[in-house]
């Protein structure tokens, strides 16, 4: 009967030592080949949103500014010669209440921020807002200073030439990707460009594509998408120049980037233990020698 095994009748020194460094040339390679597999095994490509390209809709926003949407905060202060005569449209008041208006990721201090004061109303799901003394306004369609203009003409009816102060104050956008401070911004007065944004984020890394830069929006709840080039001019004409609350902006990697993605962290460790087991190998194939 056979034997799957490996017997030596060649007894001679030479023999054994040439045999013996066989044996270990050939698992050094098998041990080479091993790791090299694990460290080049691809990894998670960087980009958040791969298939954003087939989920978005494809219809786009006109207008360059920003209409309120329900879940929106405002502050909105009324004053007049009279102050005592607009007390009543400022029920709600509270000196002690502050709202941050315009903030940063915590982990760097650019740029301040700016409290605001003064009654605060939110905007409902059916765009309306509970104002004192005159009840439901509805706020559909309109912008800050549309809205602006229509509480004037409201409070007109009680009050001589009143003066209406509206702040849009949890105005926020999404700064992702090859920036120099990715994190969600609030944005004061519900006022900004792409470009004012990716300022307040420090700006594009030397690795981000300037020529692709992705705009993701939900306007009543209708999302659009839209890569734009930063490079040219014509993008001032775009709808997507004029931020709106809770624009997305993604900032795609170059090919560099990527490529430094895809490689194992633990190549490094990887390229030590080998260096460890040539060097073991190597030792084992001297001592045989002697």
């Amino acid at each position: 009967m056979f034997r799957n095994k490996l017997t030596i009748t060649n007894n001679n020194p030479i023999f054994v030592k040439k045999l013996s460094k066989m044996i270990l040339r050939k698992y050094f390679v098998y041990g080479v080949l091993g790791l090299s597999v694990f460290s080049c095994t691809p990894r998670q490509e960087i980009n958040y949103m791969k298939d954003i390209e087939s989920i978005a809709l494809d219809n786009s926003v006109k207008n360059s500014r920003s209409t309120l949407q329900p879940g929106d905060q405002l502050v909105i202060n009324v004053s007049a010669k009279d102050m005592d005569v607009v007390k009543p449209f400022n029920q709600n008041y509270s000196s002690s209440t502050t709202i941050t208006q315009y903030s940063v990721p915590s982990s760097n201090n650019f740029p301040q921020q700016l409290p605001v004061s003064g009654p605060m109303y939110m905007v409902d799901t059916d765009w309306n807002i509970i104002f004192p003394q005159i009840g439901k306004i509805n706020a559909r369609e309109e912008t800050v200073e549309t809205f602006r203009t229509k509480l004037v003409d409201l409070i007109s009816k009680y009050v001589k030439d009143p003066v209406v102060d509206v702040k849009l104050v949890n105005f926020k956008v999404s700064i992702l990707g090859e920036v120099a401070r990715p994190g969600q911004y609030i944005i004061p007065d519900g006022n900004t460009t792409l470009f004012g944004a990716l300022g307040m984020a420090g700006d594009l890394t030397p690795f981000g594509l300037r020529k692709n830069v992705l705009i993701v929006r939900n306007v009543d709840g209708q999302f659009t998408q839209q890569r734009v080039d930063l490079t040219s001019a014509q993008f001032i004409n775009s709808p997507y120049y004029y931020l709106k609350q809770n624009d997305m902006i993604y900032v795609q990697p170059n090919a560099v980037r990527e490529k430094a993605a895809r490689i194992d962290p633990n190549t490094g460790l990887y390229i030590s233990v080998a260096s460890v087991i040539a060097s073991i190998a190597l030792g084992v194939l001297a001592l045989t020698r002697n």
